[in-house]
């Protein structure tokens, strides 16, 4: 693929863009109008400085805008922002998407089906593959408004698509997008789930950062996020919690004939860690056990995973008839921290498409 665009302007955004770029990739940055303001450090010489394990140096980025028009010119579409901002761009973007588009979330918790559902519903039904993978590339920050750092690069990324017979040709759209660091060139490995929902039910994010930020909500405020979230607070028996969650999330998962791999082997095959335990794979990575933890509660951590995650799973776990006691508690107990009523903002069935359908009817609706 030698040309792609990227929507967003955020972190992992710039990363990508940077680090494609350096490997002679022609990218275009689209960032929503709303958010117009993420591009303005790099406006004038469309420069993006990137350190890190992956591709190093200034790239170029060939091409910024906030127009749709202009932005979905080429196939392939890499949408890289916050799962509160998936409608907002499919809504955006909805009007230009055309025959032969591959949009492709990353990561995406079910996005996929409601970026599908928005754009189907204004009246598009062009021939569109939509996708999602289970976790980003890389773990990584902006450094500064027009700087990028890249900690680690993620071994296997999972990727869930809509209709799932498009699944073959997003695999060879993206299959050399993204590698291993940037020394080997050696291309990560994609992992085909059967569809976007089994994709959707398998992102990491949800399953430790609730537990792990409400069970830490106190060191927390007190060290403004002043300590190593993973190396010090998912400790034994945060763990322990965050493997109840998991066991909840793999039985939404079991109602609708899906075998969903653990959290534990899931953070190793994406190459964060070691095999073994969740406490030992955490603790044993490099990439993890250097990220900080978020400054506040009020965070991404909560604010998105609660709703588009643990909110959304529980809400179409109950539709198959699969309890989530837990998920439930941590909802409601965010959102008694966070003085929110997280049930109101939750992906919610309808926003997929899918309300009222049961097990098997999501099943061959995922399939289609």
């Amino acid at each position: 693929m030698n040309s792609l665009t990227i929507l967003g302007g955020g972190n992992t955004a710039f990363a990508v863009a940077a680090n494609l770029a350096l490997r002679g990739v022609a990218v275009t940055l689209c960032e929503h109008p709303d958010y117009a303001w993420t591009l303005e450090s790099i406006q004038s010489d469309r420069e993006i400085h990137l350190a890190g394990v992956a591709e190093t140096g200034t790239a170029q980025i060939r091409h910024l805008t906030i127009s749709a028009a202009e932005g979905l010119q080429n196939d392939l579409l890499l949408l890289i922002v916050p799962a509160y901002a998936h409608r907002p761009f499919a809504e955006f973007c909805a009007p230009h998407l055309r025959d032969g588009h591959i949009v492709v979330i990353t990561p995406g918790t079910l996005g996929s089906l409601e970026f599908a559902h928005v754009v189907r519903s204004a009246g598009n039904d062009s021939e569109i593959l939509f996708a999602e993978t289970d976790t980003a590339p890389y773990v990584c920050r902006k450094t500064a408004p027009h700087s990028a750092h890249i900690w680690g690069v993620v071994t296997g990324l999972g990727l869930g698509v809509y209709p799932a017979a498009g699944t073959e040709t997003v695999v060879n759209a993206v299959q050399e997008l993204f590698t291993r660091d940037g020394r080997s060139g050696q291309p990560t490995a994609i992992s085909p789930y059967p569809n976007a929902l089994a994709c959707g039910l398998s992102a990491m994010n949800p399953v430790v950062h609730p537990p792990g930020v409400l069970m830490n909500a106190g060191r927390v405020e007190y060290s403004r996020g002043d300590f190593y979230f993973y190396e010090e607070g998912v400790t034994p028996t945060v763990a322990d919690v965050i493997y109840a969650v998991d066991a909840e999330r793999r039985g939404i998962g079991r109602a609708l004939g899906l075998d969903l791999t653990p959290v534990d082997s899931a953070f190793h095959a994406a190459g964060f860690g070691p095999k073994g335990d969740l406490w030992a794979t955490i603790n044993g990575s490099r990439m993890l056990t250097q990220l900080r933890a978020p400054g506040a509660v009020d965070s991404r951590w909560l604010t998105e995973d609660i709703p588009y995650g643990l909110g959304a799973w529980s809400l179409l776990g109950a539709q198959v008839g699969a309890e989530t006691p837990l998920m439930r508690s941590l909802v409601a107990l965010a959102g008694a921290a966070l003085r929110r009523d997280f049930w109101q903002e939750a992906r919610t069935p309808a926003r997929l498409g899918v309300a009222g359908m049961d097990a098997q009817a999501l099943i061959r609706y995922s399939a289609q």
